[in-house]
């Protein structure tokens, strides 16, 4: 079980703005549960957001007007006999604080009024509402979440993606049809979060090491790679002539047990030897070391890996990352790693 303090912190690397001077009084709260958590944040980043303007987008209106007003729909004002009443029907754009964004931000708030959250936050995000009142609310289940972002809303992607984990992690619906509210947050969001955690912490902890997500490369022999699946790694560490590539895997069950004996997942086993060799190969005419990870999130498993093989000339670790412990403890995890590899 992760310490919600750490999710905090989770969140606060994947998610830099959290470092703010606004945001960072939440680090010092207790949270009874992750939705307290998560209101909190949303919170503090509605009444920023508030101040710099509620975002405005063109929302198409259609209406019969008697005066005319964008585009004039002939078919539509024949077939309703608007005309009679000397009226045609319109569509036009108006530019409204009752966009997509707006209402996600809306409909995540009143979904957390129902979940399991104090009375002093729940009053917090009602006043905050008020200015939400020109905004209808959205059906959670039918959201688009590939939402594009540019200069002008920018301010929303943490708001966006704080309601993405909120609608995913509470709301579900029961067989009757009912909704009701669930244990925060499931294992794929934590498993992306856990992802992205890892790689900002280094590129905000070590300038020093190049800390991205690559793709690698096929190394094909005849050139035709038609069908295959893109090598998208976790995080790719570089250093010099040294690279590390960190698979992260946030699963209940860290090994697979047959017969009373635990071995690793396989998948995940051939996934990093793959990456590996490939990337090494790429390399073969500079002087280079590479080295591959499978970085697990520890559990309460009693039978955990941390182990270290030599195969076909590379080093290939398969480690735990304890998250349940202060975020000191889990920062020396992770610097043990660069230390260990890239002896920083």
């Amino acid at each position: 079980m992760i310490p919600i303090q750490n999710v905090y912190y989770m969140l606060s690397y994947a998610f830099q703005v959290l470092n703010e001077q606004g945001y960072k009084d939440i680090a010092t709260e207790k949270f009874n549960n992750t939705a307290e958590l998560m209101a909190a944040i949303l919170a503090k980043g509605i009444a920023v957001q508030i101040k710099r303007g509620l975002g405005k987008e063109y929302i198409p209106q259609t209406e019969s007007l008697s005066a005319l007003r964008g585009k004039i729909d002939m078919a539509e004002s024949i077939k309703t006999h608007s005309m009679l009443r000397k009226q045609m029907i319109c569509t036009y754009d108006e530019f409204s604080v009752n966009g997509t964004m707006n209402r996600i931000i809306k409909s995540t708030v009143e979904l957390l009024l129902r979940s399991d959250i104090s009375k002093v936050r729940k009053k917090e995000l009602r006043k905050l509402m008020v200015y939400f009142g020109d905004v209808e609310p959205i059906d959670l289940y039918t959201i688009n979440w590939n939402i594009q972002y540019n200069r002008n809303n920018q301010t929303y992607r943490l708001l966006i993606s704080i309601c993405y984990l909120v609608v995913k992690g509470l709301l579900q619906t029961n067989s009757d049809g009912s909704t009701r509210l669930m244990e925060f947050v499931d294992e794929q969001r934590m498993c992306r979060l856990y992802e992205k955690f890892i790689l900002e912490y280094y590129r905000k902890e070590y300038p020093d090491i190049t800390a991205n997500a690559s793709q690698i490369a096929w190394q094909l022999d005849d050139g035709i790679g038609a069908m295959l699946p893109i090598m998208q790694t976790d995080i790719m560490l570089t250093y010099k002539e040294k690279v590390l590539i960190i698979d992260a895997k946030y699963y209940t069950h860290t090994t697979q047990s047959k017969f009373d004996r635990h071995t690793l997942h396989s998948g995940n086993l051939y996934q990093i030897f793959t990456y590996v060799k490939n990337k090494e190969i790429e390399l073969a005419t500079q002087p280079h070391e590479v080295s591959g990870m499978l970085l697990y999130a520890k559990t309460d498993e009693t039978i955990y890996p941390n182990n270290t093989y030599q195969m076909s000339g590379n080093k290939i670790s398969v480690k735990t990352l304890d998250l349940n412990v202060g975020f000191d403890g889990i920062a020396a995890q992770l610097n043990g790693i660069v230390k260990e590899y890239f002896e920083l």
